[in-house]
């Protein structure tokens, strides 16, 4: 069926008026800022925006105005801003995540060392300690009781 110019230019006025709508976030539940919804919301045949049919100047149209918005850092359907703000959330936590682990790292080789120095001092103590028994010109104080050092 043929469309007379008045059925045309009024097609086209509800697909202006519809291509607005979503352009300003007015997106149909279940649908999104995308051609599909806009032929649905218009009432015309998606069909009708693709090859040399009489509204693919509108889809041309309306996909330039949807990256300009895109560029600008608008996102018209909440889906795809939900979309853009979870991966930048996932880029974050994942920077996150490779410094704890850089972190845990760093902190597992400290712990590691000072393991390793406090046995060795442990290892000098008891040695010394051995020395000193054999060796009868040393004698060992005896500890102060706290009292004696006037320690509160």
């Amino acid at each position: 069926m043929r469309l007379s110019r008045q059925q045309i230019a009024d097609n086209e006025a509800k697909i202006r008026a519809a291509m607005t709508r979503l352009l300003n976030g007015g997106i149909p539940p279940g649908g999104k800022c995308d051609i599909k919804t806009l032929a649905g919301a218009a009432g015309v045949d998606r069909t009708a925006f693709y090859g040399s049919r009489p509204y693919a100047h509108l889809r041309t149209e309306f996909e330039q105005r949807l990256k300009e918005l895109h560029d600008a850092g608008e996102q018209p359907d909440p889906r795809d801003a939900q979309v853009t703000r979870l991966k930048d959330e996932i880029t974050r936590l994942k920077k996150r995540l490779a410094q704890s682990d850089a972190t845990i790292s760093e902190l597992a080789g400290f712990r590691g060392q000072a393991l390793a120095r406090i046995a060795a001092q442990h290892d000098e103590i008891t040695r010394l300690r051995q020395e000193t028994r054999p060796a009868a010109g040393i004698r060992r104080l005896p500890v102060p009781a706290a009292k004696e050092q006037n320690l509160p």
